[in-house]
């Protein structure tokens, strides 16, 4: 969305030409989360002590996502603001921008090292996306921004420090109830250590990490932290939809020729590619959520970013445990 459009939406707001919205509540400090890792992290940590709010709605796409005017005045007014800070949400910086925060503002790129989004063999790059250097490994420090890839969270590990950078972010607000924030927040890393140490015992069971994706991968972090051998029609901040005939017989070669037992997709994706894929090869199309959004059913149910990686968990136990 347009800085222009911003401005004038905030302007509207400003002058009295939208319905009028609600004061947060006092006392307790309000938390927004653009998105679901970062809702998730946050909850984990406030426990009962801070209201946390998810922006993006849910079953929604980040990178085409435009806020409306109630989400402006909820991140103006809000105590902390937890956003992304990648490719996908790029309207964040254009709000605040826009408008004079009240509260703070946290990247989750900020907390943790950052790594280059790859194109690796036979992957159908965007174009203008491609990297200069795509078989270079290349690391960068936190918060820098050049070529990364922002799936930041898609490591179990990646979402503990997160999840305690947020705690120490809401103790700093909060000092009153800082040790509750510290604690929770130290519980549910834990959660997310253990869940680490179980992905870390799968793996390290196998002799062939290889997984294939008829979609987007976007899901590096979770691959280097695995050892994992991965093929993807497109980079994980890809839009395309429809892969060239090219990566498709490169895809459905890999999954013969190293006898896979799956082709994988992520969540609200159409799979047609990896359905295709897994017809060809006679093999099954199955589901690995990202986590980077949820339904509106998963969302009322209480999912959680560990509920669902255990999820993921089960089926990849069940698939590649042959």
């Amino acid at each position: 969305m347009k800085k222009l459009t911003v401005l004038m939406i905030v302007l509207a707001l400003l002058t009295g030409c939208t319905a009028p919205i609600e004061d947060p509540p006092e006392g307790r400090p309000q938390v927004v989360a653009a998105i679901f890792p970062a809702y998730d992290f946050a909850r984990a940590a406030a426990g009962d002590c801070a209201d946390v709010e998810l922006l993006l709605p849910p079953g929604a796409e980040s990178h085409s996502y435009e806020p409306t005017p109630a989400d402006i005045l909820k991140v103006q007014r809000c105590d902390l603001f937890l956003y992304l800070g990648g490719e996908s949400d790029t309207w964040v910086d254009t709000i605040l921008s826009a408008i004079d925060m009240e509260g703070t503002a946290m990247r989750m790129v900020d907390c943790v090292e950052l790594l280059e989004e790859q194109t690796v063999e036979g992957m159908q790059a965007a174009p203008g996306h491609e990297h200069e250097h795509e078989h270079e490994e290349h690391e960068h420090g936190p918060g820098e921004v050049v070529g990364m890839d922002e799936h930041v969270w898609t490591d179990p590990e990646n979402a503990a420090i997160i999840t305690e950078a947020v705690g120490e972010a809401l103790a700093a607000i909060d000092p009153s109830n800082a040790d509750a924030y510290r604690a929770s927040a130290s519980t549910y890393a834990a959660d997310l250590r253990a869940l680490d140490a179980d992905f870390s015992n799968l793996f390290q069971s196998l002799p062939d990490r290889t997984m294939v994706f008829g979609d987007r991968f976007p899901l590096r972090y979770f691959a280097e932290a695995y050892d994992i051998d991965y093929y993807a029609a497109f980079p994980g901040c890809g839009t395309q939809t429809e892969p060239s005939a090219a990566t498709i017989a490169f895809l459905t070669k890999k999954v013969q020729t190293e006898q896979l037992p799956a082709v994988w997709y992520i969540e609200f994706s159409n799979h047609l590619v990896a359905d295709s894929i897994a017809e060809a090869t006679g093999t099954q199309s199955l589901q690995f959520h990202t986590c980077h959004n949820v339904s509106k059913t998963d969302l009322t149910a209480g999912a959680t970013y560990l509920t669902l990686m255990r999820q993921n968990l089960q089926t990849l136990t069940r698939v590649l445990k042959r």
